[in-house]
């Protein structure tokens, strides 16, 4: 067997909880060295700013709000919840 060069090797699995923002603890700058995509209830998500398979859910910015920080306000939807590398 061969291994194809666009499928992910067993080593590079997709975290069970993943997050774009670097000061968090679940952000992994191995994994974005390649494009991720996220699927929620079957719908392929591009505004995803952290997930967790395990508990369904994902977080989302609310439009243009911002915290006292200047973070993005996030909330939180939950459903059936994909990560794969694109």
């Amino acid at each position: 067997m061969s291994e194809e060069p666009n499928q992910p090797s067993a080593a590079a699995a997709m975290p069970d909880r993943l997050s774009i923002d670097p000061r968090s603890p679940f952000h992994d700058a191995a994994v974005f060295e390649r494009d991720v995509g996220i699927r929620l209830n079957g719908k392929e998500r591009f505004d995803v700013s952290e997930y967790c398979i395990s508990e369904g859910w994902i977080k989302v910015p609310v439009g243009r709000k911002v915290d006292r920080k200047g973070q993005p306000l996030l909330i939180k939807l939950s459903g059936t919840v994909e990560a794969f590398y694109k």
